[in-house]
């Protein structure tokens, strides 16, 4: 099983710390507040352990589970505590009117992540696709890009161990299309499925 940190405290960290739980992972809570992170960690349950902010994380993988406006900013304030880490960046950087992209360049927040990122760590997108309701009740796929193909094994193990289906999507420049691919289920809810309780996957077709 794998060890993890989550850093932030909001919907999307208390579902996938669920799922980490019950799969059998080690997971660790950090945020802000410390007071919102020990009440996730008794939430959680099974051992959750609470992180000082901006302290080396205990986990192997740390899940920013952040709005994406933050994710940078807080990697680069924990700066060399994330050394050796598996960054695993969990955003949509949406715009205001929800029918685009924040960043007008063909860039993700997972690469730059990777630009402020400290030596010997890696960074993965992953679950931006899945809506927390859906984490929290369904079996979606879960897609993910990175430069690190060891990086990429591990976050694989520990998304096979939650009971989902990890799918590489290819390298970390692939990022920027994932983002692209939570706006379009963003779209999709609002539009021709109407509501909020589905993911995109891949349906494999023989013969």
């Amino acid at each position: 099983m794998s060890s993890i940190t989550l850093i932030g405290t909001g919907n999307m960290a208390r579902t996938i710390g669920k799922l980490a739980v019950a799969g059998g992972n080690t997971v660790e809570v950090m945020g802000r507040d410390q007071s919102k992170a020990g009440d996730l960690a008794k939430t959680l349950g099974g051992g959750t352990t609470t992180g000082k902010w901006g302290a080396v994380p205990a986990g192997d993988i740390v899940i920013t589970a952040l709005l994406y406006a933050g994710v940078v900013p807080v990697v680069t304030e924990y700066g060399d505590a994330l050394a050796g880490k598996v960054i695993v960046d969990i955003s949509n950087p949406f715009n205001a009117t929800f029918d685009g992209l924040a960043h007008s360049e063909e860039t993700s927040v997972a690469q730059e992540v990777a630009k402020v990122a400290p030596a010997g760590a890696s960074v993965v997108k992953g679950f931006n696709t899945i809506f927390s309701s859906v984490l929290e009740k369904g079996r979606p796929d879960v897609f993910i890009a990175g430069d690190s193909a060891q990086a990429k094994a591990g976050v694989a193990a520990f998304i096979e161990s939650l009971g989902l289906r990890p799918l590489d999507a290819g390298g970390l420049k692939m990022a920027h299309w994932l983002e692209g691919m939570g706006l379009v289920t963003v779209g999709l809810a609002g539009n021709g499925v109407g509501h909020w309780d589905f993911a995109l996957g891949v349906n494999e077709f023989t013969g």
